[in-house]
């Protein structure tokens, strides 16, 4: 394990000298090809800024609104029935959202049920199974100018859903381990 650990402290570090190394063997201006890069991924921060700020204000009244509570009251009578906690409801669906967020949520989570909790275990594989669905879909389209996203959204959502059965089923299985 050990060994592991020491081999990962190295892997980006030498990955880094590795693409410099190549680079300057291909002769390629390895810093002017860094700057335009890095020119380029700066204009796309700028880019997506309005859609990031609207996603974050957008949670975030939800959150202090109450409305995340009302409706994660009203599904989490479903979803207990099918052996998905309800407090974990407003996680899912601000989730979906930003994933900023849904850690302040997680965290949430994990003062009022403990990490090691049945509860906890499902949050954490929740948010590892689970993607920002209209956080990826906004800023990815719209930096690509896609305007027909077709079955994105229906094909986000179902994989969405398979990560929270995923999620419920794995914490279970390690509790009855």
């Amino acid at each position: 394990m050990q060994l592991f650990l020491y081999i990962s402290d190295f892997i980006v570090p030498f990955m880094i000298l590795a693409i410099v190394s190549y680079g300057i063997l291909q002769e390629i201006n390895v810093y002017d090809n860094f700057i335009k890069g890095a020119r380029s991924g700066f204009l796309t921060v700028i880019k997506i800024m309005p859609t990031l700020i609207g996603l974050m204000v957008a949670v975030g009244i939800l959150r202090a609104s109450g409305f995340l509570d009302f409706i994660s009251s009203i599904i989490g009578h479903f979803t207990a029935r099918i052996g998905f906690p309800g407090e974990l409801v407003p996680l899912s669906i601000v989730k979906m959202f930003s994933s900023s967020a849904a850690t302040g949520l997680l965290l949430d989570i994990y003062k009022d049920s403990g990490t090691d909790s049945l509860c906890g275990w499902i949050a954490s594989v929740s948010m590892s199974c689970t993607e920002t669905i209209f956080y990826t879909m906004s800023v990815y389209f719209m930096t690509a100018k896609v305007t027909k996203t077709r079955y994105t959204l229906p094909g986000a959502l179902i994989s969405t859903l398979a990560g929270l059965a995923a999620s419920v089923v794995l914490a279970l299985l390690h509790f009855k381990s």
